[in-house]
């Protein structure tokens, strides 16, 4: 190589798309930490103390609670291959890309999967499942909690009880909705259960929060032939996690510190507190998008709060809005996947990145951008809304 490429510069920008969310300063300074080895007794104190910060946020008591060291899609890899082995029966919901991803990774870890189809944007009633479960008599229900390409925010007790009543596992995708609402899996009897560190944990993508009940936990230790991934084998990775900590793999030691401090952060500002603060911005957020005629993708009664998915306006260049969001404001917003591509935008508010100057940046921004390609509202209407719902009723 005759030169070296350029000296490291990111860009700073305002992150509000489907993820990565803003990073907290704080857990910037804590992936600067000095490094340890991954076998160190302060490596290993803080994996006992991360998991216990884990296994308050996902609200359980299972053991097996612990970071997967990659991204969420190994989250959903890792829950997949150890419940599933070849010829077993599996449901999976598809109401969105990340169902449709969910049903690729069942049957390439060897499953007869059943799908379960609802539209886009809609979520499923435990009607809906009935009688899939009755034909196909399922090992495990996949489900995802929160639709990050729709927007889309599913139920999942009443469906959790007629899973269980099927004789089936239960396994939910919970990448965007943790630490931006609750996530109860003991109470909705969820036995495995998959997030990311980079959505409403504020933390860089790399590693998967994840959770086995004990029952599920037995189905892995029980099988007939081995996990198909050696690297998210919970049957080893358990005695990593587990009080043995027998060596598995090199953890991504300030990747864990970043995780570590990003879980603290949410638990000073406590988990209610925390679910307000998402709900009180998508509040603001919908009610300024709908005074400038912008309309939400998914069901009125079941729209996330950290992931706001709308209507591109008619007669609007999405790729210009976007481009000049980016280019001109340094704001990322995320475009359509799937069916979706090209018909809606996708608005995060997520972690860290859900604060009101971030809502009010956004309208502003926003306003400038489709005045100038002709579309029509009142000026200045998208902000009034939203300052009139971070004010409360007696100010509408």
């Amino acid at each position: 190589m005759s030169e070296l490429p350029p000296p490291l510069n990111p860009p700073v920008r305002l992150l509000m798309g489907p993820g990565p969310s803003e990073i907290h300063p704080r857990v910037l300074r804590a992936l600067a930490a000095n490094t340890v080895g991954h076998l160190d007794p302060y490596y290993l104190s803080l994996m006992s103390d991360m998991q216990g910060m884990l296994r308050t946020l996902f609200r359980t008591q299972n053991p097996m609670t612990m970071a997967i060291s990659a991204t969420g899609s190994a989250g959903m890899e890792s829950t997949v291959v150890n419940l599933i082995e070849p010829g077993d029966s599996m449901i999976v919901c598809v109401n969105g890309v990340f169902g449709e991803r969910m049903v690729d990774v069942a049957g390439r870890a060897g499953a007869n999967v059943t799908r379960v189809d609802r539209p886009w944007g809609e979520v499923f009633e435990p009607s809906h499942l009935k009688e899939a479960l009755a034909k196909a008599k399922p090992k495990v229900v996949g489900i995802v909690m929160a639709e990050t390409s729709t927007g889309a925010l599913q139920p999942l007790d009443e469906i959790s009880n007629l899973v269980h009543d099927a004789g089936a596992l239960f396994l939910v995708d919970a990448v965007t909705a943790l630490g931006g609402m609750p996530v109860e899996v003991d109470k909705w009897k969820i036995d495995a259960i998959y997030s990311g560190s980079q959505k409403c944990l504020s933390c860089p993508p790399g590693l998967a929060p994840a959770s086995f009940s004990p029952a599920a936990l037995e189905v892995v230790l029980q099988r007939k032939t081995k996990v198909q991934s050696w690297y998210l084998d919970v049957s080893m990775l358990a005695k990593y996690w587990g009080q043995e900590r027998v060596y598995h793999h090199t953890g991504p030691i300030n990747m864990t510190y970043g995780l570590y401090e990003a879980l603290r952060i949410i638990l000073e500002e406590g988990q209610e507190q925390a679910f307000e603060r998402h709900a009180s911005n998508h509040r603001a957020l919908k009610a300024g998008l709908a005074a400038i005629g912008i309309r939400y993708a998914s069901n009125e009664a079941h729209t996330l709060p950290m992931l706001n998915a709308v209507h591109i306006p008619d007669g609007i260049d999405d790729m210009k809005v976007r481009g000049a969001l980016l280019n001109r404001f340094g704001i990322e917003i995320g475009g359509g996947l799937g069916a979706y591509k090209g018909k809606v935008w996708r608005v995060g508010l997520m972690g860290h990145g859900s604060r009101q100057g971030n809502v009010l940046a956004f309208l502003g921004a926003l306003e400038q951008l489709l005045a100038e390609q002709g579309h029509k509202f009142e000026h200045g209407a998208s902000i009034a809304a939203a300052n009139a719902e971070y004010a409360g009723p007696k100010s509408r």
